[in-house]
């Protein structure tokens, strides 16, 4: 069995602290054959963990997380920056580097109505920062649409990393339509006022961070321990 976590965030994120090599260390650590690093609008945080990654058994695959015009989208194996916004630019360029697409979240910030979802490639049904209650939306919009479900911890913090994966028979992207197994864990509260503390902090957003540490006073405690 070959397994893949498909959504993981580091440092070149503008709300991460994670240092690639040691998400490497924990994805392999944690059964994880492959991961896709897919930082918002970038690539270099994949770039960074393909180019320093000390395990020829974990797979690195570069990915960017992309704030399009419709919401977020993924594009993995990518080679090149993602220039667009509008999504089907986004999926053009995509496409154009030999990638698959990837419809993050769909009920988390999204405005699907009037999308053509033949254009993606794959759907995350499993997203580990959100509830059961829209990942059950985004796992029956998949099948609606014909669409494989594939699932992503979208870490942010070390303790996400691996938590969702999914299952497939082997390496490579043309398994990447059939997959076999699912795992979900939701990434909890804490870990979420954690990420929204740190793009506070990078961002010098001084109103997000002190209605953050209002909200949760031991969050702040754990995210100044850990950063």
């Amino acid at each position: 069995m070959y397994r893949i976590d498909f959504h993981t965030h580091t440092h070149h994120s503008y709300d991460c602290r994670m240092d690639p090599v040691r998400i490497l260390t924990l994805a392999r650590e944690r059964g994880l054959n492959a991961i896709v690093i897919n930082d918002h609008d970038t690539i270099k945080g994949g770039l960074e963990a393909r180019d320093r990654n000390p395990y020829p058994d974990l797979e690195v695959i570069v990915g960017a997380e992309i704030k399009t015009d419709i919401g977020d989208v993924t594009g993995i194996y990518l080679k090149e920056e993602i220039q667009a916004r509008a999504y089907p630019e986004v999926l053009a360029e995509i496409e154009r580097q030999g990638g698959l697409s990837i419809l993050n979240h769909p009920f988390v910030h999204h405005r699907l109505a009037g999308v053509d979802l033949r254009g993606f490639d794959l759907i995350e049904g499993y997203n580990g920062r959100t509830d059961k209650h829209r990942n059950a939306q985004a796992i029956e919009l998949a099948r609606s649409a014909g669409k494989p479900i594939i699932s992503g911890s979208d870490a942010h913090t070390y303790r996400e990393v691996a938590a969702c994966h999914t299952v497939f028979d082997g390496p490579g992207m043309d398994r990447m339509r059939r997959p076999v197994d699912q795992h979900y864990r939701y990434a909890g509260y804490g870990s979420i006022l954690q990420s929204i503390l740190t793009k506070a902090v990078k961002t010098g957003n001084a109103r997000l961070f002190v209605g953050t540490v209002a909200r949760s006073p031991i969050a702040w405690l754990k995210h100044v321990r850990r950063s």
